[in-house]
């Protein structure tokens, strides 16, 4: 339906006409159900923007508001302190406390105290009514309109503010009597409620719709509202299996992922497994130089040392600058024509309405395309009339008909095939393990399709380039979000959406990306989740035997696991990690769903659980073994690498995305993706052919400095504005280009 849609916005009106009747019907509906989607989500974008405009206005009012009465409130309150301190002197009588009291300050003045302390403190949940209030008539200028164009739907959860938003259609509209009605208050939290219900048990309106609003936009976000048709907005349940459906599958998924059917066997494992590692790791704490537990305000801390620096011994040195002096210098038009030659990746860009049609030295036009995308220049710079391939219509044609999310996927999975057959590669890793980051971009143009964040973005918006990075160093996938999403919404999304041959079963991310539920998440689906905890000498750990002896961890391990929460609805947390793991259901809407701090669902609540399980199995092994902490640091030391050489191939326009909308982002920066692995798939390839005639010249070559290469170098590659697309017939028959001599001058 999206490959139908894409072609409709794409094409010629003619092109649509001369379609077969059926075909041609399909592709309008699916354009028109697309658009419709598209639509309700850009609007719900820009409602989530402006709704959190409103509210941060209001909250920096209050706060400059509390910053110019602060003096006044001291003043009041040191009075009180003064009247406070006669009351506590056990040494007065109480027939002169009052005398006392009022002989320091005057009765009038302590009342007029009183009444400035009340009427300047701030509750803590304060929702900053009084200053919102200001913003009523903006509200009012759209809220009308949203309560009659968009129909929203509401899981159980969302259910309070649903009945609400409903009430307040007649009241926007217009349509009510004097009289209001009666207005649920289900929605109203105790923030709200001393603004919305007053004395009398009257009801004010204002603070009502916006108590309303402020709980809106945290359901939206959750999922807890959601819209139909909707892409980034729908029913995060959508595909979960039935319990018929469900039946039929469970045995295969259970054995699939290595878990039984019974909770009661499953929790006696991980009781059995964490039991074990306590121990395990109690006993050999005295021997491990790096972990030490001191005791903090009462309770007993963990503390980690950081790792010390590996030291690169003489010989890596000598063979890294023995490999780079070798490496061909090379234009970046012409590495990828090589690369194209050598794989055929281009072949998996098919035209969206004709999938066999090729046009002549189409390879050239799609890696020119490319190059455009990647380094951020446009076509300008590549358009030569006196090559047809390179005619400013021909590239045109390409970026429209070829370039879309799927073909850069497939091309994209073929690169990393014909990186898995490269012997230098098993050095690096067999792709089983891979760690996932976030790529931030400026966006300076207008679009809802950007989020703010000043430390990355300044007084712009941006977007981040969230991708996955196999220990081949291989991009395998990547997922676009505006601003800086937390990375655990979009962790599992990534990972579980990834096409490429490589099936990585351990997945590393920095300590942003983690959270129980992910650790839950990842352990139902027969993944190892190991981050990168920087503060793990704050984290829990946890256990599930409140009576076992573990020692010098008896002091850490202070927090009890919910047995109860896991054993009831262990059938359906099964049956939640078949959808996923079939592709039922997007991932993205399961992480707004599951991941929610305030009444959470049973389901929530039991892969939590599960989560601090598999969390606490992880840290103790994290602090135990050195060498488990130097894998993870090396494989998040990888993805920053690729990340800089992202930088250097993206330098156009200062290196700012400039896309307005979601689809150009993703194909834009999908496509720096792509170049960036087909910089890597070079450098491999040549790193290989160096190494071998390294060998045949007698150069001593040890096993452990060629683990530790990378082939992320790119000193040797131009990427500034030389755009020949020019190919040795040598190279174009498959051999490689001559090595560099290093003993020779430079040109």
């Amino acid at each position: 339906m999206l490959e139908l849609a894409r072609f409709a916005s794409t094409a010629k009106a003619t092109a649509i006409e001369r379609l077969p009747p059926e075909r041609r019907a399909a592709t309008l509906v699916a354009f028109v159900h697309t658009l419709e989607a598209s639509a309700q989500d850009d609007v719900l974008d820009l409602l989530d923007i402006l709704l959190t405009g409103i509210f941060s206005e209001a909250v920096n009012e209050g706060k400059k508001a509390r910053i110019r009465t602060i003096k006044d409130l001291d003043t009041a309150a040191l009075q009180l302190c003064e009247v406070v301190l006669v009351m506590l002197d056990d040494d007065l009588p109480n027939s002169k406390v009052r005398p006392t009291a009022f002989a320091i300050i005057s009765r009038e003045d302590l009342k007029a105290a009183f009444e400035k302390v009340v009427g300047l403190i701030r509750p803590p949940q304060d929702p900053y009514y009084k200053e919102l209030q200001t913003h009523y008539r903006r509200v009012r200028r759209f809220l009308p309109a949203l309560l009659r164009s968009i129909q929203f739907e509401a899981t159980p959860a969302g259910r309070p503010v649903w009945e609400a938003l409903q009430a307040l259609k007649p009241i926007e509209d217009g349509r009510t009597s004097e009289r209001l009605p009666d207005l649920p208050l289900t929605v109203v939290n105790n923030a709200w409620r001393p603004h919305v219900v007053g004395a009398d048990e009257q009801v004010d309106v204002k603070a009502y719709t916006f108590c309303v609003l402020d709980r809106f936009r945290t359901a939206l976000r959750r999922r807890d509202l959601f819209v139909a048709p909707s892409t980034r907005y729908a029913d995060p349940r959508i595909g979960l299996l039935d319990q018929k459906a469900w039946e039929s599958v469970k045995p295969n998924i259970c054995r699939t992922l290595g878990h039984s059917p019974s909770a009661q066997e499953e929790l006696t494992n991980l009781r059995q497994q964490l039991d074990q590692t306590y121990h395990a790791v109690a006993a050999r704490l005295a021997e491990n130089p790096a972990v030490r537990i001191e005791t903090v305000n009462g309770q007993e801390d963990l503390i980690l040392s950081p790792l010390d620096k590996l030291d690169e011994p003489a010989s890596l040195v000598a063979l890294r600058a023995a490999v780079e002096a070798r490496m061909p210098r090379i234009e970046l038009p012409d590495l990828l024509l090589e690369v194209a030659a050598r794989t055929g990746f281009p072949s998996e860009f098919t035209h969206i309405s004709e999938r066999d049609s090729r046009a002549e030295d189409l390879a050239t036009s799609i890696c020119a395309v490319l190059v455009a995308e990647a380094c951020n220049t446009g076509m300008e710079p590549l358009i030569r009339n006196d090559i047809p391939a390179l005619r400013r219509a021909r590239l045109s044609w390409v970026s429209q008909n070829y370039f879309r999310n799927e073909t850069l996927t497939d091309a994209n999975a073929r690169l990393v095939a014909a990186q898995n057959q490269i012997p230098l590669v098993q050095s690096w890793g067999g792709g089983e393990v891979a760690s996932a980051d976030g790529l931030r971009f400026v966006v300076p143009v207008r679009t809802i399709h950007a989020g703010p964040n000043p430390k990355y973005f300044g007084v712009e918006r941006g977007v981040t380039y969230y991708n996955l990075v196999s220990n081949q160093f291989t991009g395998l996938n990547a997922i676009t979000v505006p601003g800086t999403l937390r990375d655990s919404l979009v962790l599992l999304g990534v990972v579980l959406e990834q096409q490429t041959e490589l099936n990585p079963i351990e997945i590393m991310t920095d300590t942003g990306a983690y959270s129980d539920v992910i650790f839950g998440l990842f352990w139902l689906l027969g993944y190892r989740f190991s981050p990168r905890i920087a503060d793990i000498g704050d984290a829990r750990f946890w256990r599930i035997d409140p009576t076992a002896d573990y020692g010098a961890l008896n002091g850490i391990a202070r927090h009890k696991i919910n047995m109860d929460r896991i054993i009831e609805p262990w059938d359906d947390v099964l049956r939640l990690a078949g959808s996923l793991k079939l592709g039922h259901v997007q991932a993205g809407g399961i992480m707004r769903m599951l991941q929610v701090a305030d009444r959470p669902t049973k389901w929530a609540q039991a892969v939590a659980e599960l989560g601090r399980i598999d969390k606490t199995l992880h840290m103790l092994t994290f602090i135990d073994d050195e060498t488990k902490r130097r894998r993870v640091l090396t494989q998040l030391n990888r993805g920053e690498a690729r990340h800089s050489l992202a930088r250097i191939v993206f330098h156009g326009k200062r290196g700012e995305l400039r896309q307005r909308y979601r689809e150009g982002q993703e194909d834009q920066l999908g496509a720096l993706g792509l170049v960036v692995n087909v910089i890597v798939l070079w450098n491999t390839i040549y790193m290989d052919a160096v190494l071998e005639q390294l060998r045949k010249e007698g150069y001593p070559i040890n096993p452990e400095d060629v683990a530790r290469l990378s082939p992320l170098m790119s000193d040797h590659i131009n990427v500034l504005g030389r755009y020949a697309f020019a190919m040795p017939e040598s190279v174009a028959r498959g051999e490689l280009r001559p090595l560099r001599n290093p003993t020779t001058e430079e040109e």
